[in-house]
């Protein structure tokens, strides 16, 4: 598509290759985009606050200091199957943004804030959150985190040191994913397979794993296991990841 082409903000286009549109610098604040593609697109300082996009496809793309706040995407793909890479997103911001039905494989999300952000039915395999922010500060003294990654495909995923206090990671596979000294208090894991995952000093007291596969979980390795909630069906995977030999009374 040739740069003769013009959106705006708030605009509702469909069925547009915007691969050599310039979003560089762009206020397109609740714009609309149904079934449009972006190849190799360099997204830097765009505003896409409110945006709505319905079955795009984002390949080899980079989003760097963009506001996509508030931003739904649905059904829509940023994976690479060719190079197997995913979409990049640093230094921006993603707060309450939604993806719904999304293949978001081998994203690499940096240094980027995200309270609130919402994920369902999304996969996510192999993605990378580094550094990646799901707080709010409400006051001086008060501190909120939000998120939700409910039935997403978390497998080999990096949540590496995540703050994920509280939220909502229901009915997710995160088999094999890095979830070392991730802090997930109090957060619903209920339904979650935690098959093979590096759980090493993740902070786990309060959660709720009721339902969950927890074959390995290693109990002994967590940084916080207190007020853990699990079912008396897991409690023998969990004794013999300890080394117990369990017995029929």
């Amino acid at each position: 598509m040739s740069e003769r082409i013009e959106i705006e903000a708030g605009g509702s286009y469909d069925g547009l290759d915007l691969s050599d549109y310039d979003f560089a610098e762009r206020d397109l604040a609740d714009i609309k985009l149904t079934n449009c593609v972006l190849t190799d697109a360099q997204l830097s300082a765009v505003i896409l606050q409110g945006a709505r996009f319905v079955e795009c496809r984002f390949l080899r793309c980079r989003f760097a200091h963009a506001d996509l706040r508030e931003a739904v995407f649905i059904r829509c793909n940023f994976a690479d199957p060719d190079s197997h890479s995913g979409v990049q997103v640093a230094f921006s911001q993603l707060d309450q943004a939604r993806f719904e039905a999304c293949d978001l494989s081998f994203a690499d999300i940096e240094r980027t804030s995200a309270w609130s952000a919402g994920f369902t039915e999304t996969n996510l395999r192999g993605a990378r959150f580094h550094r990646v922010d799901f707080a709010r500060a409400l006051s001086r003294n008060t501190v909120h985190t939000a998120a939700v990654f409910q039935r997403c495909n978390l497998e080999l995923c990096d949540l590496s040191d995540a703050g994920l206090r509280g939220c909502d990671l229901s009915g997710s596979s995160l088999r094999e994913a890095d979830l070392t000294d991730a802090d997930l208090e109090g957060a619903d894991l209920s339904g979650c397979d935690l098959f093979q995952a590096v759980t090493g000093g993740a902070k786990l007291a309060g959660a709720d794993l009721r339902g969950a596969q927890v074959s390995g979980l290693d109990l002994l390795a967590l940084g916080s296991r207190d007020g853990m909630k699990v079912t008396l069906s897991q409690q023998q995977d969990l004794l013999s990841a300890l080394g117990l030999d369990i017995h029929a009374d």
